[in-house]
């Protein structure tokens, strides 16, 4: 877990904060740079060369900073460095990945997860080295002046930090109990969540107490007997909507089995063999009287049973009897096999076995 220290480290890196990362450095000398934070589990050495921050990479190396030490993705700070100079040129080749490569030649070989080595990363990476003489004797001098003033503003900006990092006790002072940016947002938060939770309750007492008054003024606060017979009269009527339902459902199964019945009279009766126009009809599967047209075969016995009493089994015994005669395949051929249309005709011999099949199965459950 990173500490407050840590932190605050990492918020003076992020910032650019040279001057305040460096005096802090000399106050907790114990502290390293070595750690890690977030989803991407990077260190400061990783945000200061996506950052190109060379200034504050160097001073982070100064106060051991690994630069071996790998982000999720196995990435070292040098892949970092080799990203932005791809990215940025010769200038932050020059910034970044040169010092790295000083204090540590190993991490060029050093592979990510991917297998991807920062050496590999930096063959990408052409500089224009073979310029003309005339050229690199124009910019000869004005280098040698733009280095001299560089290194001069670097001399002034370390002896500055040296001074600063003496008499900043008050600016940069921090106890273990002094209390920073991020606690105070932290307490703040708090505190809102704390009022504002508090007047939520205030809230919902005032309007509990002003329900109960207008109760009062009605009539002195809930009837216990008139909650009761409320109840009651919600059960009632909870009682008479499942029997409402109970009788609609019972009015339906017996409308199919009249229906069925009534098919089953056209279709396989007297008339239908009479030699009239009914018997010379073609059938197609619509036109056989199942008992559940759309339905599964349980639905069907379902169907055709409905009204039979099972507890009596004698009669229940002959209505079964006289299905499976209905319904026997071979029987069955006899009576239609000749009208049914050769499109549906292995359809239907189908279900009629299937619903065959379950009849005697019921009817030997019966033995």
């Amino acid at each position: 877990m990173v500490s407050r220290r840590q932190k605050k480290l990492w918020r003076y890196v992020e910032e650019g904060s040279l001057l305040k990362l460096k005096s802090y450095l000399r106050k907790h000398s114990e502290l390293t740079p070595n750690f890690s934070q977030g989803k991407r589990m990077r260190t400061p050495l990783h945000v200061v060369c996506c950052q190109g921050d060379d200034a504050i990479l160097r001073l982070l190396l100064e106060h051991g900073a690994d630069p071996l030490q790998r982000d999720r993705l196995g990435n070292t700070a040098l892949h970092a460095a080799a990203k932005r100079a791809l990215k940025h040129g010769k200038r932050a080749y020059d910034d970044l990945v040169v010092p790295l490569r000083q204090i540590c030649p190993d991490a060029l070989d050093v592979p990510n997860k991917a297998g991807v080595t920062p050496q590999e990363m930096l063959q990408w990476l052409q500089f224009n080295k073979k310029a003309p003489d005339h050229e690199r004797q124009s910019k000869t001098a004005s280098d040698a002046e733009r280095e001299w003033r560089e290194k001069l503003l670097g001399e002034c900006q370390d002896e500055f930090s040296e001074i600063f990092g003496k008499y900043d006790d008050d600016f940069l002072c921090e106890e273990d109990g002094e209390e920073d940016f991020m606690d105070w947002a932290d307490r703040m938060r708090q505190e809102y969540v704390s009022k504002q939770r508090a007047r939520a309750q205030r809230e919902a007492a005032a309007a509990e107490a002003r329900s109960g008054k207008w109760r009062r003024k009605r009539g002195g606060g809930p009837n216990e007997e008139e909650h009761r017979e409320q109840l009651e009269r919600l059960q009632k009527e909870h009682m008479e909507y499942l029997q409402r339902a109970a009788r609609k459902q019972e009015e339906t199964r017996q409308g199919k089995k009249r229906r069925y019945d009534e098919r089953c009279e056209r279709t396989f009766g007297s008339g239908s063999t009479s030699g009239g126009d009914a018997s010379k009809k073609q059938l197609s599967y619509a036109d056989i009287p199942w008992p559940a047209p759309r339905g599964t075969v349980a639905e069907m016995l379902d169907v055709m049973l409905h009204g039979a009493d099972r507890t009596d089994v004698p009669a229940f015994r002959k209505i079964l009897r006289r299905q499976q005669a209905l319904w026997h395949p071979d029987k069955f051929a006899q009576r239609c096999g000749e009208r049914l249309m050769e499109a549906d005709k292995q359809r239907i011999l189908d279900t009629v076995t299937a619903l065959s099949q379950e009849l005697n199965r019921l009817a030997q459950s019966l033995r």
